[in-house]
């Protein structure tokens, strides 16, 4: 097994350790209320568990890293910085119901302006994360 990226192996002592347990488990139960309920993310809830994991407890970034079904695409973004198709319209749709629902109850413009300018920013991001793995070549070893 890799490790992350940006790691240097160091894991955290006392109430830090204890608060990065904390964060991973509330956003592993997140992630999979997620799993289940419609339009609320997945992935980005466990790629915060793994975060709070790798800091913590080498096992349970393990579990997550090498779990069947979420592991794969913890890994490519782990990896790669990879965000799926799928996901990148799911996001862009969510956001764009958001944004509607925001500005037809909002009062006056400028709570519907704000959140559609962060809203923007942040699916620039999404979009400029690549959608696959890169191919491995032989430098990469």
């Amino acid at each position: 097994m890799t490790e992350p990226q940006g790691v240097d192996n160091q894991l955290e002592t006392g109430p830090r350790r204890i608060a990065l347990l904390i964060c991973g488990w509330c956003n592993v139960v997140l992630g999979m209320i997620g799993a289940v309920v419609p339009g609320m993310p997945t992935t980005v809830f466990l790629i915060i568990a793994l975060w709070a994991f790798t800091r913590s407890s080498p096992r349970l970034r393990r579990w997550l890293y090498e779990h069947p079904r979420y592991g794969p695409a913890l890994r490519d973004w782990d990896r790669h910085g990879v965000i799926p198709p799928r996901a990148k319209r799911l996001a862009g749709t969510m956001m764009a119901a958001s944004l509607l629902i925001i500005a037809w109850f909002a009062s006056s413009w400028i709570m519907p302006a704000i959140v559609g300018g962060v809203m923007a920013a942040v699916m620039l991001f999404i979009l400029t994360r690549p959608s696959y793995p890169l191919p491995m070549t032989p430098a990469d070893g």
